[in-house]
């Protein structure tokens, strides 16, 4: 089975808390996996699935601890044909720019040829009390893909 790279991007850390229970899901669900809190590519690059899990921040960016990778991403533009990934977003529907890190997430991925394996999450952090269930309402749609 291949192993789970979840990737965290957060501001304020709700992002994390959702990566945890994520994870924790996960696990008990037999899949392996491990959490990545700020990385390079060359930490991840050899992994085969990617579960990004990312709040949006200020006018619609990327947390800076997701930035790097995503920012070195643009900057190589290497071949992530082998790359399969999903993505859970945090946002705030009163902004226009909700969720956006998540559209970015995938832009970028999918342009090195990353192959997205479902619909992304959004959360809406005004709406959804209860994020961690949320997320692990939509896992199904995660895990059927694998």
């Amino acid at each position: 089975m291949t192993k789970i790279c979840i990737i965290t991007g957060s501001t304020l850390g709700a992002a994390e808390y959702v990566a945890d229970h994520v994870a924790e899901v996960l696990q008990q669900q037999g899949f392996d996996n491990h959490i990545r809190r700020a990385v390079v590519l060359d930490e991840v690059i050899e992994d085969k699935l990617w579960l990004v899990v990312t709040s949006t921040h200020g006018a619609g960016e990327v947390p800076d601890n997701l930035k790097p990778l995503i920012n070195q991403i643009k900057q190589d533009k290497p071949d992530l044909s082998h790359l399969r990934f999903a993505v859970i977003g945090l946002g705030n529907s009163d902004y226009d720019t909700f969720c956006y890190a998540v559209n970015e997430v995938e832009s970028v991925l999918g342009g090195c040829g990353a192959q997205q394996l479902c619909p992304s999450l959004k959360i809406d952090v005004l709406s959804v009390e209860d994020h961690d269930q949320c997320a692990q309402d939509w896992l199904p749609n995660f895990t059927a893909c694998l």
